[in-house]
């Protein structure tokens, strides 16, 4: 395959977001759309910073809406435009289906937008929030958690020139999230970590899933292969008895693996043979090295990010480009997925004759 037109993914240098900056002191007014699982705990975050003001939350579902609204003390809305107006800045935690049109709602409406991961389901409609946003100078980022995990971020200092990458994300099924398939679900995580750590033109995909529980792909794994000679091996489901959360990082000179639940880094480095005398193997030495983790909520990282670009008018670490890029890549991904079950699912040939005896 062609290089994708991702290629330039987590090395552009956009310019800053215009607009004027919040007033030092002046709480910054938010709102929620969409209380559900994910949803509330956005609310329960904002509730509690600083500086921050949560003035109301949306959800369709009236009982759900009524209840997160009275837990916090907020008016609750059937409509997220009942906003408008009243926010300078919303966590957007709706069905993925429903993405690209809430956030297009509330960016033409000036309002900056955390929008949770996937950025949309199809890379037409993440491409269309890009355009939005800036061209109403609005912040909009994309909830990738994972990049504020402790470990991801004691990693950065440690990827250098990845070799090989292995990812696995496994759970059992949660009974959510099954409007779209496990790659939007949970393998797009770990393709955006890839992306923005790899920093290397992807130029071919490989991937293979099935159905297990759902109408959508359950289980999946793709091979990802990068301009520098890196591949990556990600695998995906959420039909796993038990639940695992890793991804493992091969360099010249360094093995690290981190497991994003426990927050941990095991770093294994690569030094020259031992010099001492009688010591005749000059195979290089295996040393693990302790990796501090500054340990904290993802999520009130990432919303406490996200504020502070609101206030200061600057690229989110995660902006709707990276959101929109890590989109495109889990695309085609699915795209061949799709075509290994076309293939999978066609009757086979006939059987080619055996030859003459002897």
């Amino acid at each position: 395959m062609s290089p994708m037109r991702n290629a330039d993914c987590g090395m552009r240098n956009e310019s800053p977001v215009t607009g004027p900056r919040s007033a030092m002191g002046t709480p910054v007014r938010v709102g929620v759309v969409g209380v559900g699982h994910l949803g509330q705990h956005h609310a329960r975050v904002y509730a509690g910073l600083p500086a921050v003001r949560l003035v109301g939350v949306a959800d369709v579902d009236a009982s759900r809406r009524a209840e997160v609204g009275a837990r916090f003390g907020v008016p609750a809305h059937a409509d997220h435009r009942e906003l408008l107006g009243r926010v300078d800045a919303v966590s957007v935690a709706v069905p993925a289906r429903h993405h690209a049109a809430v956030a297009a709602d509330l960016l033409a409406g000036g309002v900056d937008v955390l929008l949770e991961k996937p950025i949309a389901e199809a890379v037409e409609e993440a491409e269309g929030l890009v355009r939005l946003a800036a061209a109403h100078h609005r912040i909009l980022q994309v909830g990738h958690i994972e990049r504020f995990n402790g470990a991801v971020r004691a990693l950065r200092k440690l990827v250098t020139a990845p070799a090989f990458v292995e990812a696995h994300r496994l759970g059992p099924y949660a009974g959510r999230g099954s409007d779209v398939d496990v790659i939007l679900d949970l393998m797009i995580h770990d393709i955006d970590i890839i992306l923005s750590l790899v920093r290397s033109p992807l130029q071919d995909v490989h991937a293979v899933g099935v159905p297990v529980l759902t109408d959508q792909v359950d289980i999946a794994n793709a091979r990802l292969q990068f301009a520098s000679g890196c591949v990556a091996n990600l695998t995906a489901s959420r039909v796993s008895a038990a639940r695992m959360r890793k991804i493992r990082f091969f360099q010249r000179d360094a093995y690290l693996s981190v497991d994003y639940a426990a927050q941990e880094i095991a770093l294994y480095r690569r030094l020259p043979p031992d010099p001492a005398p009688g010591d005749g193997t000059g195979l290089p030495r295996i040393v693990r090295e302790e990796v501090l983790v500054e340990r904290a909520e993802p999520l009130r990282l990432e919303l406490e990010s996200f504020l502070a670009c609101v206030r200061e008018r600057r690229r989110p670490i995660v902006s709707g480009e990276d959101g929109r890029d890590a989109l495109r890549v889990a695309a085609e991904i699915r795209r061949r997925l799709e075509e290994h079950l076309a293939a999978a699912a066609r009757p086979p040939g006939p059987a080619i004759p055996e030859g003459p005896a002897g």
